[in-house]
């Protein structure tokens, strides 16, 4: 519920943004809130371990969204204004910057969990179905997006997305209940980690980040990777929300026609991970995938760039091939790497990786064409579409040099098995 209400709420005329260089710029803020909050998830797991890390940072997301749609709702027919402004917008525009930065934070810590859990043979063929249940709850979601929004409101679906959030917490408090009794709780790792360390593990974020990523260099790979994909990523986000808002000028059906196709994503994005994903993984390497996907992109983002005004379905389905890639093939892909790894590669790398890198590859693209705009006025979709052609071009570099270092099956169980003893 909250991607496309809180896009909805962000590009609205009355509690958002019409601007076209608003969306970048909310993006070029993404990173520096990713950052605080990945602090503060350091702090958590220092003092709390990994299941309270999970505890805090997910009440404390939630109550900032539940908080913020009920002040939305407060101020919607407010006429006040600040500094020219209605008071609206000064939590519209937050709340789009939050939910773009707390989400991959939170998710990180579910799949950093399943990947202290699982070995490299378990997690090749449980991890594409356990991406499918998510997608079949996100498919849900979507296409009662414009249900709930119709009795309730855009804040209130994010207010049900807040207590959804709470809801998945009780799940997962459970999990670390069972993992606790058979004896494979990831905070039993990060215990003797410490101990056969012999070295504080309340060093900073930073002091921690350098260290496991000099350790172990597939991380920076990774990091680069990440860092191109979501570039790439975020041209066409932004190609897809200019030409939707153009588009389809109504709030209401705006946010109905991004929940029918995020839906869509979700579903075809389900089937390729019940069906398709788990035969591949047993009959082809990670590392040959890796390079498929960003060819694949290439070739969608060079059809989009041909025409001189794309229309609203061209421009979708870049971004829906570029979702579900990400969604499914990536996704797994993105978890298999940390599983031979030891715990501060899981649960500091994956965390630095994760919320990190996701979101540099954002505000850096969005500063970037924050400034291109400002230097040359707006840009169409079609130079737009140009620029995703290039980043496409930097993404299939970077996966292929990440390719070069992600380990073969048999070599990643070899790795596992080693950092279990």
């Amino acid at each position: 519920f909250a991607r496309p209400s809180t896009i909805a709420i962000f590009t609205s005329f009355k509690t958002g943004y019409k601007s076209l260089a608003a969306f970048p710029l909310a993006m070029a803020f993404v990173s520096p809130v990713s950052l605080l909050l990945l602090m503060a998830y350091n702090r958590a797991l220092n003092n709390y371990g990994p299941k309270g890390a999970l505890t805090c940072s997910t009440l404390g997301s939630a109550s900032v969204l539940i908080l913020a749609a009920l002040s939305i709702r407060t101020l919607h027919d407010s006429t006040k204004v600040l500094f020219g402004v209605p008071l609206v917008k000064y939590v519209s525009g937050p709340l789009f910057i939050f939910r773009e930065s707390y989400v991959q934070l939170i998710t990180s810590q579910y799949w950093s969990f399943m990947s202290s859990v699982l070995d490299p043979q378990q997690s090749s063929r449980w991890f594409a179905p356990i991406s499918g249940l998510t997608s079949i709850t996100s498919a849900l979601a979507g296409l009662n997006v414009s249900r709930i929004v119709s009795a309730l409101g855009l804040p209130g679906a994010v207010v049900v997305t807040g207590l959804m959030m709470i809801l998945s917490l009780l799940a997962a408090s459970r999990a670390y209940i069972i993992a606790d009794k058979y004896g494979f709780n990831p905070s039993r790792e990060q215990y003797e980690t410490k101990q056969k360390s012999g070295k504080s593990q309340n060093d900073s974020l930073i002091k921690k980040a350098s260290d496991v990523f000099h350790r172990v260099p597939t991380l920076w790979a990774l990091f680069i990777e990440v860092l191109s994909s979501q570039g790439l990523a975020t041209l066409l986000n932004v190609c897809f929300v200019t030409k939707l808002s153009s588009t389809i000028p109504n709030d209401v059906a705006r946010a109905g026609w991004m929940g029918n196709f995020f839906a869509l994503i979700n579903v075809i994005t389900m089937i390729i991970q019940f069906s398709f994903l788990p035969l591949i993984m047993q009959a082809i390497e990670p590392k040959v995938l890796w390079r498929v996907l960003p060819i694949i992109m290439l070739g969608m983002s060079s059809m989009q760039a041909v025409k001189s005004d794309p229309s609203l379905y061209i421009v979708a389905a870049s971004v829906l091939m570029m979702k579900t890639l990400e969604y499914s093939a990536r996704r797994m892909l993105d978890e298999m790497v940390y599983v031979p790894l030891d715990f501060q590669s899981r649960y500091i790398g994956k965390e630095v990786v994760g919320v990190l890198a996701y979101r540099m590859g954002k505000s850096s693209t969005s500063l970037l064409l924050s400034a291109l705009t400002t230097l040359f006025g707006n840009f169409n979709i079609q130079r737009l579409s140009i620029l995703s052609t290039g980043a496409s071009v930097l993404w299939l570099k970077a996966a292929w040099d990440l390719s070069r270092l992600v380990p073969t099956k048999q070599e990643a169980s070899n790795l596992h098995a080693s950092n279990k003893k």
